[in-house]
């Protein structure tokens, strides 16, 4: 069998290859919902990606007989290293044929790019933020992925355990059947929390998010809920723009309840949208020719048939206070409204025992256990 060779993107080519490798790992699959092609570019591109303003990132595509086999991103957070007390290298986006040549191979660049820099840990699959893709698919592979969460075969994580890589983390992701009506428990505490704490939903409009601060409200508030969370690091003010200007364009805000107490501050939002993940199937990683008809179609007039509960967070000292029964309290009835028959949760820390225990009441399934491993170089 012939050598496979890593090279680093470098250029216009090599990048196409980094960008088109996947098409063919996952061929014929109905359950890898790809990411827009020129979303992958932008995360290389410093103008575009504010991450890079304080992390390193390369990526490198491996090669069989001048053919495209694998690729994999390695990142170096400065941000979360020196928060966390850390020299890791992260490892993002791998993705591999079923080869363990291949996959070593792809892992010995990041590994000895990382070890240059003055890493001493290999970790992975992150991205530069929280709220990039993260987490190795390591159960239910027969279940179809999302546009906001990594999706990968059976055979993956196979390959890093060879390599090496142990567990750090893993993450589970919570799936509900949507009731008809609010079950008794939520709407009780959501009614104390109304009458006895002064707490009230509002759903923001287009320009008080963008023009009116309430944009950056919700991601100062994030910033501090997820602070005490497995590798996060706070975004900056270009970052949360970014993230504004590329999400709004895409979420019915109806689907966004923020809770605000009697100061008129912002103490929890939830996130939440209509799925993506059969249009972004359609559109096949190209918004042209008409990628775009299919992403529109399914925002604006025939919505898949559930929502993605993207994230929530409440401010630390109103955790426990009934904020949470309250987004359920109002997006039950909007999401029967929208004909949303069930809905699935992003990766919540298998450990995070507070937040997984929330959902008792809609007797929930977890599904789609992901992995962070690590290994020390």
């Amino acid at each position: 069998m012939s050598e496979v060779v890593v090279r680093k993107v470098s250029n216009h080519s090599i990048m196409d290859d980094f960008v088109h490798v996947v098409n063919g790992i996952y061929r014929g699959s109905p359950y890898y919902v790809p990411d827009l092609e020129s979303d992958v570019r932008k995360l290389f591109d410093s103008k575009k990606n504010p991450g890079l303003a304080f992390s390193d990132i390369q990526a490198f595509v491996a090669y069989r007989n001048d053919q495209p086999v694998g690729r994999i991103v390695g990142i170096v957070n400065d941000k979360a290293n020196m928060k966390w007390n850390t020299k890791n290298v992260r490892f993002s986006m791998i993705e591999f044929v079923d080869d363990l040549t291949v996959s070593k191979a792809l892992l010995d660049a990041v590994e000895e790019w990382g070890k240059a820099k003055g890493m001493d840990v290999l970790q992975g699959p992150l991205g530069i933020t929280d709220f990039d893709k993260e987490g190795m698919l390591v159960e239910d592979y027969d279940m179809q992925g999302s546009m906001n969460t990594i999706y990968n075969p059976d055979y993956y994580p196979h390959h890093m355990e060879a390599y090496g890589l142990s567990k750090e983390v893993d993450w589970l992701q919570v799936r509900i059947d949507i009731p008809s009506d609010v079950p008794a428990r939520y709407a009780r505490v959501a009614q104390y929390a109304r009458e006895q704490i002064g707490l009230r939903v509002v759903k923001l409009t287009v320009r008080e998010v963008l023009c009116s601060g309430y944009g950056k409200k919700v991601f100062d508030l994030l910033n501090e809920a997820y602070q005490p969370i497995f590798g996060f690091s706070t975004l900056s003010e270009k970052q949360t723009n970014t993230f504004i200007r590329k999400y709004v364009p895409l979420i019915d805000l109806n689907l966004i309840p923020v809770i605000l107490n009697d100061r008129q501050e912002v103490v929890g939002v939830a996130i939440t949208m209509g799925s993506l993940s059969s249009a972004m199937q359609k559109a096949d990683g190209r918004l042209l020719p008409m990628g775009w008809y299919h992403l529109l179609k399914a925002l604006k007039w025939k919505r898949e048939d559930h929502a993605e509960m993207l994230l929530i967070a409440v401010r630390p000292d109103y955790q426990g206070l009934g904020v949470n029964a309250m987004f359920f309290d109002d997006l039950i009835p909007i999401y029967n409204k929208y004909g949303f028959k069930w809905a699935e949760t992003g990766p919540q820390l298998e450990d995070n025992v507070r937040e997984l225990s929330q959902w008792k009441p809609l007797h929930p399934q977890f599904v789609k256990r992901r992995r962070c491993y690590k290994k020390t170089i």
